[in-house]
């Protein structure tokens, strides 16, 4: 059974897409902790992180780290938090975080975006990869 992200990779779900190769894809968080939380995901269905062969998490770890630095030319931020929770999706899942405050990686803190703002938001972050 398919999980919500392959739904998302598919195009069966809208996503605010940021980027995607042949192996990963990372789209905003519409539940987002701070402006610009960004989600990178590798295609292929895993559960957890370290079930992944070390190639593939590598792979995601350096298609994160590119996408970060993306994150950190566009939202103004002290610096982006990365969490690896994995308990919402089943599904291996890198949380990029633009934080200027520990709250914004609580996962009980939120902030709203509109469409609009979403869509913006998700170019800016384009072209700055």
């Amino acid at each position: 059974m398919s999980t919500l992200f392959t739904k998302i990779i598919k195009g069966e779900i809208p996503s605010y897409r940021i980027a995607e190769d042949d192996k990963h894809y990372a789209f905003l968080d519409i539940n987002p902790n701070a402006k610009g939380h960004t989600l990178c995901i590798p295609k292929k269905e895993e559960d957890k992180i370290f079930d992944l062969e070390e190639d593939e998490y590598l792979e995601l770890m350096r298609f994160s780290h590119k996408i970060a630095k993306a994150l950190e030319k566009t939202v103004s931020c002290k610096r982006v938090g990365i969490a690896v929770v994995g308990l919402e999706v089943p599904h291996v899942h890198v949380h990029l975080i633009p934080i200027n405050e520990m709250k914004e990686m609580t996962f009980q803190h939120k902030v709203s975006m509109s469409d609009v703002d979403f869509k913006k938001l998700a170019e800016e972050i384009q072209s700055n990869l």
